[in-house]
């Protein structure tokens, strides 16, 4: 199937490493503000970064689904293309969340963005294999 889909399976797997960094932003955090597994409160600055992690996997859990449904429907390069703006969206979420909470709204709007049209031309796709 990845033959099928090369650019699709791309994007997936730098959505997959970057939720693999986002982890362990994690974990160095938590020594650098000596928060203790499994604690998840602490500073701040440690909260944001824990919280980039646990909102990206929230947001992953559909992104992933719709991006292939959306390569099937309306094919490689264009989800793809589609699809990179999430993993985008992610680090600029990342950023602008790791100075502050108020600054996190591009990010999330990209990413919300990317999922969206995703999740519509999947549906879209679907509609038109079942009619």
């Amino acid at each position: 199937m990845i033959d099928a889909y090369p650019l699709t399976a791309a994007v997936t797997l730098l959505a997959l490493v970057l939720y693999l960094v986002l982890g362990v932003r994690v974990s160095l955090a938590r020594g650098r503000y000596k928060v203790p597994a499994p604690a998840t409160d602490g500073p701040p600055e440690f909260q944001r970064i824990y919280r980039v992690h646990q909102n990206t996997l929230e947001q992953i859990a559909v992104y992933l689904p719709v991006l292939w449904l959306a390569a099937a429907a309306i094919g490689d390069p264009w989800a793809a293309l589609i699809g990179l703006l999430w993993p985008i969206g992610r680090v600029v979420y990342a950023l602008g969340y790791g100075k502050a909470a108020e600054k996190r709204g591009i990010g999330f709007a990209l990413t919300m963005t990317s999922t969206a049209a995703l999740l519509v031309a999947a549906v879209v796709g679907w509609i038109a294999a079942i009619v």
